[in-house]
């Protein structure tokens, strides 16, 4: 049996993910801060990606199961809706911790467990390579980081004959918009520069969220990157039409349609 390491294993892309592979064979460390029961193929590692002792603590159980890791899957992260000159320190620094230092810091730890022929899959976003919309600048900006990690990664483990991709996948249906009109309210109410106008900003975040997928299909897109032998970087999913258009627009225009419809 092949074994496989899953980031973020108990949310909504990360446990999609873990059941299409345990029905594919593979044995699954699903690894979470919160995690459930284990089941046949299944094990549940509490661990925080943030906290280096947690991930050491969680790389000697999954040493005890087995020496080796097919591939690594990373699928733990954060949506953070701020301004970029109102966010606390705290929440700035958060947002790094976990969409970027966590990935760095779960592959340096786990790869003496990779081999040649292993796999490293990195999820990003749609928005890593386009220009990030007003107040997700810093979600934007640690995606827009870690797919430039992912791809020095790459450079680096082609060398031991290690595959790195990244996964930019489009809106999918977590709960995502719940949480990012959950947001934008609370921004909205505590902002001191900007005359916050939620609803208009609310429709930008409903078409965008608008053509949302099931975590299934992610889960079947991660399965299929995994059974391939070698692998591009990039597989997209799902990418939005009006974000793709508005990215063809010169810098100039893109700002001032944005003005207009937020002003």
């Amino acid at each position: 049996m092949e074994y496989v390491l899953v980031t973020g294993g108990y949310g909504g892309m990360g446990k999609a993910v873990v059941k299409q592979l345990r029905e594919a064979g593979y044995g699954v460390f699903a690894l979470d801060k919160t995690v459930e029961d284990a089941q046949e193929n299944l094990f549940p590692i509490q661990a925080d990606v943030t906290d280096a002792e947690s991930l050491q603590n969680a790389f000697g159980k999954v040493r005890e199961k087995t020496d080796k890791l097919f591939a690594i899957l990373h699928f733990s992260g954060i949506y953070v809706l701020d301004s970029l000159v109102e966010i606390s320190e705290a929440g700035f620094r958060r947002a790094f911790e976990i969409n970027v230092f966590g990935v760095a810091n779960v592959n340096k730890i786990f790869l003496p467990l990779l081999s040649k022929g292993s796999k490293i899959l990195i999820t990003t976003s749609e928005l890593a390579p386009l220009a990030p919309l007003p107040f997700t600048g810093l979600y934007a900006v640690t995606k827009s980081a870690l797919d430039k990690y992912a791809y020095s990664l790459r450079m680096e483990l082609q060398l031991l004959g290690i595959s790195v991709s990244v996964l930019r996948p489009g809106a999918v249906d977590t709960g995502m918009l719940g949480v990012s009109t959950t947001a934008l309210d609370k921004f909205c109410e505590k902002t001191e520069l900007y005359e916050c106008n939620a609803k208009r900003f609310k429709t930008i975040v409903e078409r965008v969220e608008a053509r949302k997928i099931p975590p299934k299909k992610i889960a079947k897109k991660s399965l299929k990157i995994l059974q391939k032998k070698g692998g591009r970087y990039v597989y997209s999913i799902n990418r939005n039409p009006l974000l793709l258009l508005l990215n063809v627009l010169p810098k100039r225009l893109q700002t001032w349609i944005i003005r207009q419809i937020l002003k």
